[in-house]
This record gives C-alpha cells, sequence and structure tokens, in this order.
C-alpha cells in the first residue's frame, strides 16, 4: 500500500522528537518517508521537505535517499520538481557533491524558467559550500554530457564564476578552472570558445602578464596557426576570425601580437579578395583589416618584420590607385571611368604599415627600388588631394554642431568619416618626409571617442584645410584637376541604410547612400544613381 499523508506526518513527528544520537534508531520511520515518493502530489511534496531534512542522520540510507529525491526532481509535476531542486543542497555534504553538482547540472536542460532558476539557485548555494567539488561534478558533465546539458553548463559558469567572493574562488579553484577548461577546449564550437575564454579572462590569478601570456598560448593553439588558411572554407576563416577576436584585448606592450600579424601577413592578406565570409551580411575584408591594424599596435620583435612590410606595401598599392589620366592620346576625355577610393582599407592598412614600419624605418628607402617608390608616392599624393577636399567640407557640415545634432545617424556617419580622413592624412604626411617619419600617433576611427564635440568645433589648421606651406610641398608635383570626381568609402558599422542630401555650406550638394557604412560614397556637387551598392554619375 502506498502511503498516506498521516503516515507520513507521524514519522517525521517520531524523528522530530527523538533525541540526535537516538535518530539512528528509528530507521524505519525514516524508510516510511522514502517511500512517500511513491505517493499521491501531496504525499510527494512532503517527502521532499521530510527526507533532507534527516538525510545526515541516516548514512546507511544516503543512496536511497539521494534517488528518492532524484525521482521527485524528475516527477512530471513541476511544483514538485521545484520543491526537490530547493531541497537538494541540503544532501551536499562530504563526497556527496559532486553527485549533487553533477545532479543539478543535468538539470539545467529543463525548459521551465522558473525551475531553471531553482537549478542555478541551487549550484550557486553549492558552490559556497565546496567549490572545487561542484566544478567536478559541472565539468563532468560538460565534458561527457548531453549537448544540451554542456550548453547550458559552460553558460551557467561563464556568468556565475564571476560573481562568487574570493574566498569561495581560491587559487587552487581557479587552476582547476584552468585545467578542466584546457580540456575541454580540444574540442568546442566557435559559441563554446568564446563563452569559455570569458571564464578565463574573469580569473583573477591570470590577469597579471604572465596569465594573460598562457590564454594568448591557448588561443594560438585554437587557432591553428601552424596551419595554412583555406580562403574557401568560412568555418576555418570563422574560427581564425573567433580566435583573433579574443587574443585582441589580451594584448599589450608586454604581450605581443606578433605571431598573429605575421599569420595575417603570410595567409590572410595574399586571399584578402577571395575570403569566404562566414556571416553574409559582414564585410570580411574590412573585418580583417581592421583585426589586423588593432593587433599591430603591439608588434614585438617578429623574424619577418621585411616580408609583412612588402605584404602591407603591396597590398596598399592595390587600394590606393594613381590618378585616372585626364586626356587620351588623342585629345578626348577618358576620365568615364574613375578609381574608387577605398578610404576605410586605406586607414587600416596604412596604420599597420605606419606600425611595422617603426621596427624597419629605412624600408621605403632601403627595400623599394626609385621607381615603385615613386609610384607609391604619386598615389600617395592622389589620395592626400582627396582628402583635403573631405577634411574641409566635412568640417564644415559639422561646424556648431554639438550634443544631440551630433546623434543623427547622417552626423555619426560624417564623424566617422572626419576621423578616417584625418588619420590618414597624418599617417600620408609621416610617410611623405624625407626619409619617412612614424612618430605619429592616430586613434583608429572605430576606436571610442570620449569627446565627439571636440571634433566639431575645433578649427582646423592650415594644414589640416591643405592651405599650409607644408601640404603645398607635399602636393608640388602636378595633380588631378580640381574638379575630378572624388569617392569617399568609410568603414563598416552599425548604421542603417539611408539615402539623403545634405547642403555642404558652400552652394553645392553632397548626396550620401548607404547600404552600410562600408559602402557610403560622398561627391561634392554631383548627382548620385544607385543601383544595388553601386554609385553612378549623372550627366
Amino acid at each position: 500500500m502506498a502511503v498516506t499523508i498521516e503516515e507520513l506526518y507521524r514519522n517525521y513527528g517520531i524523528l522530530a522528537d527523538a533525541k540526535p544520537e537516538d535518530l539512528g534508531q528509528h530507521k524505519y520511520a525514516y524508510q516510511v518517508i522514502l517511500d512517500g515518493v511513491k505517493g499521491g502530489p501531496k504525499e510527494k511534496r512532503l517527502a521532499a521537505q521530510f527526507i533532507p531534512k534527516f538525510f545526515s542522520s541516516f548514512p546507511e540510507l544516503a543512496d536511497a535517499a539521494i534517488n528518492a529525491q532524484l525521482d521527485l526532481c524528475e516527477d512530471e509535476d513541476v511544483s514538485i520538481r521545484r520543491q526537490a531542486i530547493k531541497e537538494l543542497p541540503r544532501f551536499a555534504a562530504g563526497e556527496n557533491i559532486v553527485r549533487v553538482a553533477d545532479i543539478l547540472t543535468q538539470l539545467l536542460q529543463t525548459d521551465d524558467s522558473a525551475e531553471f532558476s531553482q537549478v542555478n539557485t541551487a549550484l550557486v548555494s553549492i558552490f559556497k559550500m565546496d567549490a572545487k567539488a561542484t566544478l567536478r561534478g559541472l565539468f563532468s558533465q560538460i565534458l561527457q554530457g548531453e549537448d544540451i546539458v554542456r550548453e547550458r553548463a559552460i553558460k551557467f559558469l561563464s556568468i556565475k564564476l564571476k560573481t562568487l567572493p574570493e574566498d569561495t574562488m581560491t587559487k587552487e579553484v581557479e587552476d582547476y578552472v584552468f585545467t578542466e577548461t584546457k580540456k575541454v577546449l580540444e574540442d568546442v564550437t566557435g559559441e563554446e570558445f568564446v563563452l569559455l575564454m570569458r571564464i578565463l579572462m574573469a580569473l583573477k590569478g591570470l590577469q597579471t602578464v604572465n596569465g594573460r601570456q598562457q590564454l594568448v598560448e591557448l588561443v594560438v593553439e585554437q587557432a591553428f596557426l601552424e596551419q595554412a588558411l583555406n580562403p574557401a572554407d568560412p568555418d576555418t576563416v570563422d574560427r581564425l576570425l573567433q580566435c583573433t577576436r579574443q587574443a585582441l584585448p589580451l594584448f599589450s606592450k608586454n604581450v605581443h601580437s606578433s605571431r598573429f600579424v605575421t599569420y595575417f601577413c603570410d595567409h590572410v592578406l595574399p586571399n584578402l579578395s577571395t575570403l569566404t565570409s562566414p556571416v553574409a551580411e559582414l564585410d570580411i575584408q574590412q573585418e580583417v583589416l581592421k583585426l589586423l591594424a588593432e593587433m599591430s599596435l603591439f608588434c614585438g620583435d617578429m623574424e619577418k618584420v621585411e616580408a609583412n612590410l612588402l605584404m602591407l606595401f603591396e597590398k596598399l598599392l592595390e587600394f590606393m590607385p594613381l590618378p585616372p589620366e585626364a586626356e587620351g592620346e588623342n585629345g578626348e576625355n577618358t576620365m568615364s571611368e574613375e578609381p574608387k577610393l577605398q578610404f576605410s582599407y586605406v586607414e587600416c592598412l596604412l596604420f599597420s604599415f605606419h606600425q611595422l614600419g617603426k621596427k624597419l624605418p629605412d624600408f621605403l628607402i632601403d627595400k623599394i627600388n626609385a621607381e615603385r617608390l615613386k609610384d607609391f608616392k604619386i598615389r600617395l599624393q592622389y589620395f592626400a588631394r582627396g582628402l583635403q577636399v573631405y577634411i574641409r567640407q566635412l568640417r564644415v557640415a559639422l561646424q556648431g554642431k554639438t550634443g544631440d545634432a551630433l546623434k543623427t545617424d547622417e552626423n555619426k556617419i560624417k564623424v566617422v568619416a572626419l576621423k578616417i580622413t584625418n588619420n590618414i592624412n597624418v599617417l600620408i604626411k609621416d610617410l611623405f618626409h624625407n626619409p619617412p617619419s612614424y612618430k605619429s600617433t592616430v586613434t583608429l576611427s572605430w576606436r571610442p571617442v570620449q569627446k565627439a564635440e571636440a571634433v566639431a568645433l575645433k578649427r582646423p589648421s592650415g594644414e589640416e584645410m591643405g592651405t599650409g606651406s607644408t601640404m603645398k610641398k607635399l602636393l608640388s608635383p602636378p595633380l588631378p584637376r580640381r574638379n575630378a570626381r572624388q569617392i569617399y568609402n568609410p568603414p563598416s558599422g552599425k548604421y542603417s541604410a539611408a539615402i539623403g542630401n545634405f547642403t555642404n555650406g558652400e552652394g553645392g550638394t553632397w548626396v550620401a547612400f548607404s547600404s552600410s557604412l562600408n559602402t557610403t560614397s560622398l561627391l561634392l556637387g554631383r548627382k548620385l544613381s544607385k543601383a544595388g551598392n553601386k554609385l553612378f554619375l549623372l550627366p
């Protein structure tokens, strides 16, 4: 016969009234309570509360008690499950902690939000009892459990570990997390890798230079930097991007990015145009160049600095076209097809070249022959001429705008555009020094700006406006005609597609179209028509 409510209360009373030293004599009474899990909903709810209360007094029935409570955790009635889960931490003593942690980890697969929250609360509570034993149960399921359990256990650790107090997350516990996480990293998905790196980066013991270096070594292993890149495989490309993004915040003047930068120059830049994007909306070329530019800040000593500079130089030539010819041999106009100026790509490449150039300052003089250097400077001059037009007009367009006026999508685009053109302008000036200089410092255009208003209100100097004597000297060779068409392409960003007109303050009109910020184009005093992502000049 099934145990009744009355029998449960009667046997509970026997145990509650007994002296602590005499509880062991009432084994039968505790067995009746265990049998309550076979009764109806009311009996099960009572059993869920009574079983853990006297669990520690009957070690010989420990397995039976835990199994009975586990049966309640799997009951069809969600209220019974919640009650049983709430009481599970009371079983967590001695060797049972690992088992309870293992059970709770498996219960993370529930789809009931209240029950899921209860499991999380229970896991955190046993963490405070014995963190290492709790982690043993969690990592056991991460390494051997079902996919849904593994996924949720990793997410739990990525969120909860950093909230635990220092007396819980001791050095011994952190060392255990690091060791077990390395085992998990041997076979992970992209999402799991990001979460696991988040777990490791939050460990206080890995905040030191040596700790960050260990993390970089882990990322290097995941990135497969010893293997050639298959640009046609989106999974391979995605893996490299994910690893690079995780490594980037770890780099510093003491933790170097040299291996990643060399890999990008050896395997990524030569295949830049054929890279397969893992995400349809992602401008993969822009993403790669931005990562390379940010990493170039933290290059240490590298064996292949000359080869890396040469690759960057070659890529710069691709994205910095020669000025168009004004007339053909018979005097006809041949300017129907004007080069597209990829300002955002050039910013990244110039910045990377400038950073690596500091390590080999004579590269342009000693390693590039005179003819190629002359060709390079002509391209720089063509770009510099376009820069002066855009810097001047962007400053005029932003002048006097502050606060909310700068937060419109249109003005956000202009502010970013101004940063890009200013950055390129500064870097080009350095390269025009004789010998080339690498002393200037710029902040990449997509990095956070503390005071956008300062950009809009600052009056441009003569040099920045292109009227100073220094700029005149730089641009002394013959240049394209002043009314030659200028095309501007800022970097990719979060702004939505937009098409709009705005006056330039000098009687002309700019027409801007963007499917994303990286395909924005601005032309002064000319009209545009769009077809897809291409821009055409209208008569």
